[in-house]
């Protein structure tokens, strides 16, 4: 004969076959979700920003981010995008080694799907700051002729990266592992000359009369990759200007002693007419009676 199952047995029958549904629903699901992959650290004087594929369909991404301690850090939690800035972590210690993961949450009717089971993630590439950020294009600052040499400085790019809440320059970071390369040639020939400073400023010789087109280059010689900044824009003296604006600096000079020597002329004549005019009053007064 068959008996029955007590009301309090079967609510908790009924509750466990619910959990184990619950998990086998969580994992299916987990196991759907896709991937993340083509993990990318693109980072230029420490900006730095972690890049993946694909786009999200029915999931969502969490960023992870840690040193090789494991001190893992939620970054972009439960994101769409398929990015993340990881700058405000990573500009902490520039010298420390960065690993990244990026978790893919099911998602579904709209909600996270609630599991106990891990979602899948993946592993990006180790990142250290210090020898992997790009050098970003530097800049020319001024130059000018002095003599027969041109003295060109370079601007140092400032970057996110601050102590006590000052931002520092990439010449703070590096200090002398920052070279700079100046590219120079004659604007009529295209022979290319190069030097090297790793401080900002260059005093190169020139020819007198001659125009001269340079670039500079950040490079940073002690990395085995990365080591290289693109290019500057190019820049030119002009002689042609220069003489302009001497000619034009004598042809004012000349001009403003001349409307000088005017104004002083009138006045001097004005003055004289009017004492011309006082005495030619007294001498024709009639002479007093005695």
């Amino acid at each position: 004969r068959r008996h029955a199952l007590r009301p309090e047995a079967a609510a908790a029958l009924t509750l466990l076959l619910g959990w184990i549904l619950a998990q086998v629903a969580g994992a299916a699901g987990a196991a759907n979700v896709l991937v993340a992959y083509n993990l990318t650290w693109k980072s230029t004087n420490f900006k730095t920003i972690l890049e993946w594929e694909p786009k999200p369909i029915n999931h969502i991404y969490t960023v992870q981010i840690s040193t090789r301690l494991g001190d893992w850090k939620n970054k972009c939690f439960h994101t769409t995008a398929t990015e993340c800035d990881l700058t405000d972590e990573i500009i902490k210690n520039v010298n420390q080694t960065y690993m990244a993961r990026v978790f893919s949450y099911p998602v579904g009717n709209g909600h996270t799907t609630s599991s106990d089971v891990e979602p899948p993630f993946t592993n990006s590439p180790e990142f250290t700051p210090y020898l992997d950020t790009n050098l970003g294009q530097p800049r020319v600052h001024s130059f000018k002729p002095v003599g027969t040499k041109l003295n060109v400085t370079v601007e140092d790019a400032r970057t996110l990266v601050r102590i006590n809440g000052t931002f520092l320059s990439l010449r703070d970071v590096f200090g002398k592992d920052l070279t700079y390369i100046l590219y120079y040639w004659k604007a009529s020939s295209t022979g290319k000359k190069s030097t090297k400073t790793n401080t900002n400023e260059f005093l190169i010789d020139v020819d007198k009369g001659e125009n001269y087109c340079f670039s500079v280059q950040a490079v940073i010689p002690s990395r085995r990759t990365n080591s290289k900044s693109p290019e500057s824009s190019t820049e030119c003296t002009s002689q042609e200007k220069g003489i302009f604006r001497e000619l034009s600096f004598i042809i004012g000079t000349v001009l403003f002693v001349v409307i000088i020597f005017i104004i002083v002329l009138l006045v001097s004549l004005y003055k004289c007419r009017k004492a011309r005019v006082r005495r030619s009053g007294k001498e024709t007064c009639p002479l007093n009676d005695a």
